[in-house]
């Protein structure tokens, strides 16, 4: 890549920081824009990366021909240093884009899926740097057994979390990918689950080599030249995990069937039924590479997650805090599962924070019948993101509708004064807005509430 200067519009993302985190890396000059400050703009100042938060166009750099820009399609058309590198001759292009040309001509692994994908993918990453085989791995959330969104390698083995967004994850060609699930998301993109599940096939027809698919999705032979195989849970297949049992933390064990035998007594390093499934399909990516059968066991039981996917905050016997990025309705549903299953006969109390206007307006019924499994729902206001908003679509459309035994409707300035004076049994906290500036008041309250104070 022949540019001194790579300028990121919206470098605080955490797709966009961790391509941020590679020019870096790779020894080019980087800078960028972002809304607003966050824990991860101020590691990238940290990490030497000039970041500023008002709409400047006079802090792009100046030298056109050796700058590279890169944008997120959340960026507003109309946002003012969007518009001057356009009409100055910049060389611009999207993130996916960007993604795609540094994954172009690499051994690429991806995962793919409307939920799932950043757990697997991570865990993909760390088998293969446990394994000592290494990869370079471009991860949608923070990984926290190296607390970085970015692993780098001098093999040239990628690992990316395949985005579905903006039809993202059509820019990468792999030799290997999972595909996790193909629900309906994002139909202000698709229109409709129809075209979200097109999406994907061609998605699939662009892997080389082997496509792992989640036992029941809609992908044959008739929508990729590449190797089909498959996983699941527990049904039998080419992988798939059996005898799984609870070890009475939450974490589970299980044998792991494939192709080549049974790897016996794999234990999940994070809790909850869901992450057998994930773990399932990220050892089926590093086994059909060829990584060691017992190297993939220890690297599932080393592995300690990602932040804000399922993570236990706070957790003593009678009050449990964990955070969960789930905006999905079936997220949502299989973490409530996975609490009842972990923490039965327990009070469940869920703060959920919708996700964009769409969204809402989308999945309003099943948000509501996912939601109506806790004890007690206190239901956020609406965190639009890009969006403007939509007449009529409020979060009381999911209040509305859902059958939860206890419920309240809140703005999120009141939600620490309702927690302040709520029973806490177990809390989960859903969304993948802003909720997560809250993590560290409720860990800290229940600290005090229960004489853990450190």
């Amino acid at each position: 890549m022949n540019y001194k200067d790579v300028y990121f519009i919206g470098i605080g993302g955490i797709g966009m920081s961790a391509i941020a985190r590679y020019c870096k890396y790779r020894g080019h000059t980087v800078s960028g824009y972002d809304r607003t400050p966050s824990d991860l703009t101020r590691e990238l100042e940290k990490e030497g990366m000039a970041v500023h938060y008002d709409d400047r166009p006079d802090l792009v750099p100046a030298d056109r021909d050796s700058t590279l820009v890169v944008y997120t399609p959340a960026i507003p058309h109309d946002m003012k240093e969007l518009v001057y590198v356009h009409e100055h001759g910049y060389k611009v292009v999207k993130r996916s884009r960007m993604l795609g040309e540094i994954a172009a001509g690499q051994r690429c692994l991806a995962v793919a899926g409307t939920h799932g994908k950043t757990t697997t993918s991570t865990l993909v990453a760390h088998i293969f740097h446990e394994s000592g085989e290494g990869c370079s791995a471009f991860l949608g959330g923070i990984s926290r057994n190296y607390g970085t969104n970015l692993l780098v390698s001098s093999n040239n083995v990628i690992v990316a979390e395949a985005d579905e967004f903006d039809r993202s994850f059509l820019q990468l060609h792999p030799e290997t990918a999972v595909i996790t699930a193909m629900d309906a998301d994002h139909l202000d993109i698709y229109s409709d689950i129809a075209h979200v599940r097109q999406a994907f096939k061609e998605f699939a027809s662009q892997v080389t080599g082997t496509v792992i698919v989640k036992k029941g999705l809609d992908i044959t032979g008739s929508d990729t030249g590449a190797r089909i195989l498959h996983y699941s849970y527990n049904e039998p297949c080419d992988f798939y995990a059996a005898n799984a049992s609870n070890d009475g933390t939450g974490h589970f064990i299980f044998d792991l069937v494939w192709p080549g035998g049974v790897i016996r007594e794999c234990r999940c390093g994070i809790p909850g039924w869901v992450n057998v499934e994930n773990s399932v399909a990220a050892a089926a990516i590093a086994l059909t590479y060829g990584i060691d059968a017992e190297k993939v066991k220890a690297a599932i039981g080393s592995y300690r997650g990602v932040k804000r996917r399922f993570e236990v905050h706070f957790n003593i016997p009678g009050c449990t805090y964990i955070d969960d990025y789930a905006h999905h309705p079936k997220e949502i549903a299989a973490a409530v599962s996975s609490i009842r299953d972990m923490f039965p006969g327990r009070r469940i109390t869920a703060v959920f924070q919708p996700h964009l206007y769409t969204r809402t307006r989308d999945f309003a019924d099943e948000f509501a019948e996912a939601l109506s499994h806790v004890d007690k729902l206190i239901l956020l206001d609406i965190y639009p993101a890009r969006e403007e908003p939509i007449p009529g679509i409020t979060s009381e459309i999911i209040f509305d509708r859902t059958a939860a035994p206890e419920k309240v409707l809140l703005r999120k300035e009141e939600l620490m004064d309702c927690l302040e004076k709520e029973p806490v049994d177990v809390l989960i906290t859903f969304g993948a807005g802003n909720i997560d500036r809250f993590t560290g008041p409720i860990t800290e309250m229940l600290r005090r509430r229960t004489g853990q104070e450190q």
